[in-house]
């Protein structure tokens, strides 16, 4: 569902424009706060963001916005995503809610809903708020003298840290790691350093200095060359690289080596399948993940389940189908014994603990498949459908044709930019080239002709 006000994760654009105003942070607010209150209890809740300049502005308007509508607005600070998540379910909470563009540059900035449950909101109670954006809210709001009241708390941090420590067995420690983490100037600047460093890992903390600017800065899980540098540097064991709300990770191993979100499933899935600990027999990913990892989890007897592009709807199937490993290849790891979303720090403790287990270097532990050659290129559009056209359907018929039994071939329109996502991959890389740019330069002509 992409609609108005919402795309494929929650709310999300470019600071101080549509969607991204005050105006529209502090409506979003009054829904979202009117949507939720259940019961004649004083209705509550958190608020976190991460490190952007913009933060400070969305964050004041949604605080009018939810107290307008009734609602006691407890502000967490600069914090993660998924301690969000857990604290709305912590404090008993009627909603939580995220301010951050995830691995977005400094100038965009998002709001991204939690339920009482800590999980994403689905697609129809988005639906219902985009009504009440448009139907106008005003009408429904709290009396004087039942606004909702504001204030900071303390201890989040330390409460989020000990909750992710507690995903490790009690006797484990890291010590004798040495761990490098790029934080990427974002909301785990404090808590990832710190937790790591409490487990008894030595750390040497990259990109925890934020100033309102330089998030995901060539920097974080998005941008790990910076990562793989200082790892060589200062001969780490391994590197973890989050983004800027440390909802996803990516690993480097001791030769500066990046091992993805798919690799990560790989791993995490095949050690809890041997432990007895996964749920399913299957692991849910998304049309874009590898097809070495779905031939790698064929070769130990799971399956994967694939879904729509979202780590919402990785959830959402993970919940349908008792599953307990999720995610995608870009990072966004769910662990739903331990979180409702995707979780950075708790996914890299997943992968830290099968580390210190096998005692072996990450690149041996780590690296569980050899990915098919894959290739993704995006077209930008204004206006029209390309999809539809019918040069461009019968390109990606032959493209199929093509690819055969041996590849995928995955198209779809972004969910957050006017964008077409061509992706094919295959064991034949010249062929895997050649179908994504034929695709690419019917799109482009379409969208010429337009």
């Amino acid at each position: 569902m992409s609609g108005k006000y919402f795309g494929t994760d929650g709310i999300r654009g470019k600071a101080n424009t549509f969607p991204m105003t005050a105006e529209v942070a502090m409506k979003v607010g009054m829904a979202a706060g009117l949507s939720f209150q259940r019961g004649n209890h004083r209705h509550r809740v958190v608020l976190g963001k991460d490190t952007r300049l913009s933060g400070y502005m969305i964050e004041n308007a949604m605080v009018a916005g939810l107290t307008a509508a009734g609602m006691d607005v407890f502000l967490l600070g600069p914090i993660p995503t998924p301690a969000v998540a857990m604290l709305a379910r912590s404090l008993r909470a009627d909603i939580g809610v995220m301010i951050s563009a995830s691995h977005n540059p400094y100038f965009d900035n998002g709001i991204k809903l939690f339920g009482p449950d800590g999980y994403k909101l689905s697609d129809e109670i988005e639906q219902r708020i985009e009504a009440m954006l448009e139907d106008g809210v005003e009408m429904a709001l709290a009396d004087s003298e039942g606004l909702g009241r504001a204030k900071r708390i303390d201890g989040v941090h330390d409460r989020y840290i000990e909750f992710a420590k507690r995903t490790l067995p009690k006797s484990m420690s890291l010590a004798g790691l040495r761990v490098v983490v790029d934080c990427a100037n974002g909301a785990a600047y404090k808590v990832a350093p710190e937790a790591l460093w409490e487990l008894g890992a030595e750390v040497v903390s990259i990109n925890v200095e934020p100033n309102g600017f330089n998030i995901n800065h060539e920097c974080g899980s998005t941008h790990p060359e910076g990562l793989s540098k200082k790892v060589h540097e200062v001969r780490a064991d391994i590197g973890i690289a989050l983004d800027g709300d440390a909802d996803r990770v990516v690993i480097v191993d001791e030769n500066g080596e990046v091992i993805d979100g798919d690799q990560i499933m790989a791993l995490v899935a095949e050690a809890w399948h041997k432990s007895g600990k996964l749920a399913g027999g299957a692991v849910a990913a998304t049309v874009m993940s590898n097809l070495g990892l779905e031939r790698f989890l064929s070769g130990i007897g799971l399956e994967l389940h694939r879904t729509k592009v979202g780590d919402r709807y990785v959830v959402e199937h993970m919940r349908a189908h008792g599953l307990n490993v999720g995610g995608e290849q870009s990072g966004h790891i769910v662990l739903s014994d331990f979180s409702t979303t995707g979780d950075g720090l708790v996914s890299a403790l997943q992968v830290l603990a099968c580390i210190k287990r096998q005692g072996k270097p990450v690149s041996e532990v780590a690296k569980k498949f050899e990915p098919v050659p894959q290739l993704l290129k995006n077209v930008r559009f204004s206006g029209g459908k390309p999809l539809e056209e019918a040069r461009v359907k019968a390109a990606i018929e032959e493209a199929r044709n093509l690819l055969g039994q041996s590849g995928r071939l995955v198209i779809r329109p972004s969910g957050t930019e006017p964008l077409i996502r061509v992706m094919a991959e295959g064991d034949d890389p010249g062929l895997v080239r050649r179908v994504v740019d034929d695709i690419v330069g019917v799109i482009s002509e379409t969208r010429s002709a337009a």
